[in-house]
């Protein structure tokens, strides 16, 4: 019986920290969120500046290619 108890008491307990930790989520304030905000802008920033380059050298390549072209 006792031994059956002890186990009881162990799963209750158990279980309470549980909750009490899942119920004890961390809040965003403000900051965090602005923050995460400017971590997406900038993020995105840095994609559009990637695609910019990207074109840039592209139209640099064809550039030296008709360069190449005319030189022949």
């Amino acid at each position: 019986m006792r031994k059956i108890s002890a186990k009881l008491f162990v799963t209750l307990m158990v279980t309470i920290l549980m909750a009490g930790v899942s119920g004890c989520k961390k809040q965003e304030g403000p900051l965090e969120r602005a923050g995460k905000e400017i971590d997406r802008a900038a993020e995105k920033t840095g994609q559009q500046i990637n695609k910019a380059v990207e074109k840039s050298g592209e139209k640099l390549e064809k550039a030296g290619d008709k360069i190449k072209d005319s030189v022949k």
